[in-house]
């Protein structure tokens, strides 16, 4: 991760975003509860008392925090409130606007609410579909990639040769990665046109971090992931969860908008431990040869990282 929020700089961060969310008639309480959770587990301050605190405007949000990598983490979690707030508003969606233009931040997720709002949810999803389309590769597993980034007809070979890991000895990560599929019902990458080499390693992470491909367990694997390592992939991947499973503004291949996930009971404990747990992690496995580690027991592929058991397991 290139920078942290740490130290003295908690304190002006939580109220930079609580300016972020001070619109209409005031923060929503889902959004409250979402900055809780992010200031209690990933910046380790319970004691903070949001309820007290004065939210800073943009200008001094700008004299407060030099760290140009420092603004961009807190746009990126500030955009993950402004995603919080059903109905969205366009009120919510500009002062974000303020807020990146006085970091001088930019990106992808900031464009694509807009167009949201403006244009309506086809030109959101294609204009957010380009931008995905340039972390794709990163985000697919690295020695499919060449081959499956795409698929324009079913591939049995590679379903083939990923049913074969069922066969590795029970408890290493290739076999808990088929019983994924078979536990959730999923079709096998290959088989299938809209499953491409992106899923064998997004669902190598779901068995890693141990979580299920629920709305809730999906915000919580793109937020561990982002925690791990903010990079424009991970960044770009948790936005994709927040815009499928909480704000419900877009399609994504055959998965279909589910919104509200935060809604759920648990799911805001879940992202915020999710956030601890994927800041703790050594080194990002993220986008690592899942396949050269499936031989491994899964126990010693999370040890190798850093993985820390799940407070509840999901199954």
């Amino acid at each position: 991760m290139p920078a942290r929020v740490q130290g003295e700089l908690v304190e002006p961060a939580t109220r930079i975003l609580l300016g972020g969310i001070d619109v209409d008639d005031g923060p929503t309480a889902a959004q409250l509860t979402v900055l809780g959770t992010i200031v209690a587990h990933l910046w380790a301050r319970p004691d903070l008392d949001l309820t007290t605190m004065q939210p800073m405007t943009p200008p001094d949000a700008a004299r407060a925090i030099g760290d140009f990598e420092v603004r961009r983490r807190l746009i990126q979690l500030m955009v993950t409130l402004e995603l919080c707030r059903h109905p969205q508003t366009a009120d919510q969606i500009s002062r974000v606007e303020e807020y990146a233009g006085a970091f001088e931040v930019d990106g992808p997720a900031l464009g694509v609410i807009r167009d949201w709002i403006d244009e309506g949810v086809e030109f959101a999803t294609a204009d957010y579909d380009r931008s995905y389309a340039n972390v794709l590769p990163e985000l697919s597993e690295p020695t499919l990639r060449d081959k499956y980034l795409t698929l324009t007809e079913p591939d049995p070979d590679l379903a083939r040769r990923l049913q074969e890991l069922h066969e590795l000895p029970e408890g290493t990560l290739g076999y808990w990665y088929l019983e994924f599929y078979r536990r959730n019902n999923f079709v096998i990458p290959g088989a299938d046109i809209h499953f491409p080499a992106h899923y064998v390693s997004h669902d190598m992470n779901h068995v890693i971090t141990g979580y299920e491909p629920s709305g809730p367990g999906e915000l919580a694997l793109g937020a561990f992931t982002l925690a791990m390592n903010d990079n424009d992939a991970n960044w770009l991947q948790f936005m994709t969860n927040l815009f499928i499973h909480e704000a419900g503004m877009l399609k994504h291949g055959e998965i279909m908008p589910n919104p509200e996930a935060l809604e759920r009971p648990g799911a805001t404990e879940l992202l915020g431990e999710a956030l601890e747990r994927g800041a703790h992690c050594t080194a990002d496995f993220s986008q690592t040869d899942h396949l050269a580690l499936a031989a491994l027991p899964l126990d010693d592929v999370r040890a190798q990282f850093n993985v820390t058991p799940l407070a509840t397991p999901m199954f």
